[in-house]
């Protein structure tokens, strides 16, 4: 009965233990911290949201602004805050619609118009969260240097 018991405990601890492995981490203080880390290392001017969201314009620009489910047209490089570029698109730009891609954008881009620019620092629970994502690993914070070609 002793070693009954004892197989019981060590297969709950078994048990207990492996779904912490699968357990979700929190990156919200993470991000928080990195962001600011970067922004003090790059002498950087940003404004937070209420979201978490810090964005900075360089250039507000002059032209039509966006709304959260425009379709615009935006350069943009996208990198990590160590510098190394996981995405970029050509001079043209690429179009979509706001609602269709990262909260991080559907709530930065807005803050820009035609003809604007500036920096998206994104933490991970506006991006891709806790997930891996096309060699993004999870709980990254994401940024990108954006220009706001057009609001199609």
């Amino acid at each position: 009965m002793k070693h009954l018991l004892t197989a019981l405990l060590a297969l709950t601890l078994f048990i207990s233990c492996s779904k912490d492995k699968g357990a979700e981490i929190d990156y919200v203080a993470k991000n928080e911290l990195e962001i600011k880390d970067y922004i003090a290392k790059n002498n950087l001017t940003a404004q937070r949201s209420d979201t978490g969201l810090y964005y900075v314009i360089n250039d507000p620009g002059t032209g039509t602004q966006p709304t959260a489910t425009s379709n615009v047209t935006v350069a943009y490089k996208g990198y990590f805050t160590n510098g190394s570029v996981f995405d970029q698109s050509s001079a043209a730009g690429i179009s979509f619609g706001l609602n269709q891609v990262i909260k991080g954008w559907t709530e930065g881009i807005p803050h820009f118009k035609t003809g604007g620019n500036g920096i998206l620092l994104i933490p991970a629970h506006l991006g891709y969260g806790n997930y891996d994502y096309n060699g993004i690993p999870g709980g990254s914070v994401l940024i990108f240097d954006v220009k706001l070609i057009s609001v199609n």
